[in-house]
């Protein structure tokens, strides 16, 4: 059934790349898919390699990314059982630095380069807002919308009212703009930025190499980048204890329990405003 009052073909595509994003955006996920990197590893090894999980935690993220087609379990032997990226999750793997890159250009940092997993992590939890992707479908598919229209193309069985408190959150994630109360919304530089990101997560879920995202029907197409306002929205978080080098390929991160650690407050594009304050 439709979600959304979309095309069918459109619908089903913002359909899988919201159920990609929910396959690897739950806690740890990319931190044990990262750690996977390279030859299957015993469960042992794995715990090793993620020893910041208490007792009990890393059994039921494996089942639910082995459940995902991302990790697969081989059973060598009663005593010997390894754990390594199925072809879907290894094919997975290459849109982690697109997000690094546009979380690079786009996202508030605290006072230094914040390691590439903290990047992606950010990145990921401002996409997986509730009807985050079908609203930025639309916003890059029609330019400008009003709230009202929007609603009805979104979430056509609902109350439009119910459209706000999403599009609210997308503003101040920094993603979607405005002009105020009661003017259309469009993507701001930073959403419309995301173009390779969702494409490249349009063409894994649909099966097809990530080259064949700059062929998608939305995100493909080069546009105009929106131009970007002069201010900045809610303060970043304080800075982490370890730093990494800006740009450091994901390859080569050391995983260490010093630096993949949790955080509380997600960073946020850098965004902008008039002045007055932050619209709500």
């Amino acid at each position: 059934m439709a979600t959304t009052a979309l095309p069918p073909d459109t619908d089903a595509d913002i359909a899988r790349v919201t159920e990609a994003l929910a396959m690897i955006t739950p806690r740890w996920n990319v931190r044990i898919l990262l750690a996977l990197s390279g030859s299957p590893l015993r469960y042992s090894e794995l715990a090793a390699k993620v020893s910041w999980l208490q007792n009990g935690q890393l059994h039921p993220k494996l089942t639910s990314l082995c459940d995902a087609g991302l990790v697969k379990r081989t059973e060598h032997t009663a005593r010997h059982v390894t754990y390594g990226h199925t072809e879907r999750g290894a094919a997975l793997l290459p849109v982690l630095p697109m997000i690094v890159t546009w979380a690079e250009e786009y996202m508030e940092t605290p006072d230094g380069p914040l390691p590439a997993i903290e990047q992606i992590e950010d990145g990921l939890t401002l996409l997986t807002r509730r009807h985050a992707a079908a609203i930025l479908w639309v916003l890059k598919s029609r330019e400008e919308v009003s709230g009202r229209a929007l609603a009805r193309i979104v979430m056509p069985s609902s109350d439009w009212t119910n459209v706000y408190p999403p599009l609210r959150q997308l503003v101040f994630d920094g993603l979607v703009d405005t002009d105020g109360m009661g003017r259309p919304y469009r993507l701001s530089a930073a959403g419309d930025g995301l173009g390779a990101v969702l494409g490249a997560l349009s063409a894994w879920s649909a099966g097809q190499p990530l080259d064949e995202a700059a062929q998608h029907p939305v995100w493909g197409h080069s546009q105009a980048k929106p131009a970007p306002r002069p201010w900045i929205s809610n303060p970043s978080r304080s800075a982490p204890r370890a730093l990494a080098p800006a740009r450091t390929p994901l390859s080569s991160l050391a995983w260490h329990n010093r630096d993949l650690f949790s955080h509380a407050a997600t960073a946020h594009p850098k965004a902008a405003i008039p002045a007055g304050g932050p619209r709500r």
